[in-house]
């Protein structure tokens, strides 16, 4: 079934709580395991269908946030589901408290009770009306964002649409769309400031009602971090610091010589890697996705079925319009066994990545869409992130078909980018845990940690004035992630060490480091994210040398790589 055609009608909420309830009733009075596991299935279902018109909805609105009935529906499911989750909460007690739970656990393995333990860490319906506000504030943001209409150069974009201009090699072009990206932030700093405040003051109200000293031992709960602690996370900032920070630096000081800048640089010349302009598609987005289809049609068998089932079903939405929310995501349809990728192609590198990282977190649906319970198709987020970012990797050997006269260029960039992405998502998450800490900060408190921040893991940033939203300190206000998903970004980070992997052993031997990844990729959510590294012959990002290893093999290429004849 095409996506336009799956049906969606916003069910009865009181109905849905009558039949959680009922289904809760059934486990508690089951008199054998095999009378309990037909209602555990019964339950599966009903949370895959409502997670399917829940997600129906939420795509239907990003596509187009001014969409009147879609953006009701938002705001429906928006309080329907913290509401939900009570109800869902009690089956997770019955069944936590089944006697058939070892019957449970031989069957489906003890990760799906150790992360339904968590699960009751992380909620309490006395919490239901900050969830409820929390939702209503993150839809203000994104439809804030899309909101964006900014006038440049005789038109008028999105700030998607925009970013083809903060890349282009005319340094005056260049920072003239700098200038009015940041001027767009700026003319909405006082919105953005709010929204955020008041976003950090719920959920440490939150954290606190559920007697955690602040927002952060929730935040982990509700994360699904089941394997590392928030020391751990410490532990490898300070590993970035030490290790990936000096290479980063080295690459940036290696870019202002070829582009003939002093360093360090503003943020607007940072962005252009390349005098003669950064790597860019060639082609259309057709174009993109038909060589995609090549690209995963060559790959292997099962990504062959997997890619032209996406685009059959067009279960993907990549343009770029207006109204549209901005960003990019993966999602699932549960009810119609398919994942479906969200994207704002705008004609840069990114919308290639597209086609490589959002693809790749659903091919990993896709090879576990069938999984029981649901919980296990997806693992915790930093494993889905690895899924994603090492497909990229894969992708090398089809890079010309993407990039064509670029394809040198993209080599270079894409592994660089590997590397110097990793100090700005750990600076993402060392922020956010300084906010959490100090919920009473004030918005410019909040701005002047992001600045310290940006001395330390970013010091090839000039802070020169010339932008202000960016040199003052207000720049994390446009990573989306911060206001909508709080500590889902050292995600990123700790996945690309894992794709750093992937990619030195893809140098050694193709088809072996791929053998590897569907070891990881056919686990889905039965285990743990250093598990399933370690049954696919991983390196955990927590052991040892992992992270100095795979920066020192990657700045060894990037040290010998030829970049001669590219202006």
């Amino acid at each position: 079934m095409k996506f336009k055609e799956m049906p969606y009608e916003r069910p009865d909420l009181e109905q849905l709580k009558k039949e959680c309830i009922s289904l809760t009733e059934q486990l508690k009075n089951a008199k054998s395991f095999e009378e309990a596991h037909q209602v555990f299935l019964a339950k599966d279902k009903f949370s895959r269908h409502i997670s399917t018109l829940s997600n129906l909805a939420e795509i239907r609105h990003s596509i187009d946030t001014r969409d009147a009935f879609y953006d009701e529906e938002a705001k429906f499911w928006a309080n329907a589901s913290p509401e939900l989750a009570e109800y869902s909460q009690a089956f997770t007690v019955a069944l936590l408290e089944s006697p058939f739970k070892a019957d449970f656990e031989k069957e489906y393995g003890d990760l799906f009770f150790k992360n339904a333990e968590i699960e009751l860490k992380s909620f309490s319906p006395e919490i239901i009306p900050e969830m409820q506000q929390e939702n209503d504030l993150t839809m203000a943001y994104d439809k804030l964002i899309a909101s964006a209409q900014i006038p440049f150069q005789g038109g008028t974009y999105t700030l998607s649409q925009l970013g083809p201009f903060k890349t282009n090699p005319d340094d005056q072009i260049r920072l003239a769309a700098w200038k009015a990206d940041g001027g767009w932030y700026k003319e909405h700093q006082a919105e953005l400031d709010r929204i955020y405040d008041e976003l950090v003051k719920l959920r440490d109200q939150m954290g606190k009602k559920l007697g955690y000293e602040n927002y952060l031992p929730l935040g982990y709960y509700r994360m699904s971090r089941n394997c590392y602690t928030k020391e751990d996370v410490a532990k490898f900032r300070e590993a970035v610091v030490k290790y990936i920070v000096p290479i980063a630096d080295s690459i940036y000081r290696r870019q202002a010589e070829q582009l003939g800048k002093e360093y360090p640089m503003s943020f607007a010349d940072n962005a252009l890697e390349f005098r003669s302009g950064n790597p860019r598609p060639c082609g259309t987005a057709d174009d993109i996705l038909q060589h995609g289809l090549k690209f995963y049609t060559e790959l292997s068998p099962e990504t062959a079925v997997f890619f032209q089932t996406m685009m059959d079903q067009e279960l993907l939405d990549v343009l770029s319009t207006e109204g549209k929310q901005g960003g990019g995501y993966c999602t699932s349809l549960a009810d119609y066994a398919v994942p479906f990728i969200f994207a704002n192609f705008n004609g840069t590198q990114g919308d290639v990545s597209v086609v490589t990282h959002e693809a790749g977190h659903a091919f990993a649906a896709w090879t576990n869409r069938d999984r029981i319970p649901m919980e296990y198709v997806w693992p915790s987020m930093e494993a889905c992130e690895v899924h994603s970012m090492s497909m990229e990797f894969f992708a090398w050997p089809w890079a010309e078909g993407f990039f064509g006269p670029d394809t040198r260029k993209f080599y270079y960039s894409h592994l660089a980018e590997a590397l110097t992405f990793i100090p700005y998502g750990t600076m993402v998450d060392h922020f956010q845990h300084i906010v959490y800490e100090h919920p009473e900060y004030t918005p410019a408190q909040r701005h002047a940690a992001w600045k310290e921040l940006l001395a330390i893991y970013m010091p090839w940033q000039k802070l020169d004035g010339d932008i202000p939203f960016y040199s003052e300190g207000e720049g994390w206000q446009r990573q989306l992630h911060i206001y909508t998903s709080p500590l889902y970004y050292i995600d990123y980070c700790l996945a690309q060490t894992v794709s750093l992997e992937y990619w030195a052993m893809m140098q050694e031997d193709y088809k072996n480091a791929w053998s590897h990844y569907m070891a990881y990729t056919k686990q889905g959510g039965t285990r743990t994210f250093t598990d399933l590294l370690k049954n696919a012959g991983m390196d955990s990002p927590f052991e040892g040398d992992t992270l100095k290893n795979v920066a020192e093999a990657a700045k060894k290429w990037l040290d010998a790589y030829d970049l001669s004849g590219i202006e």
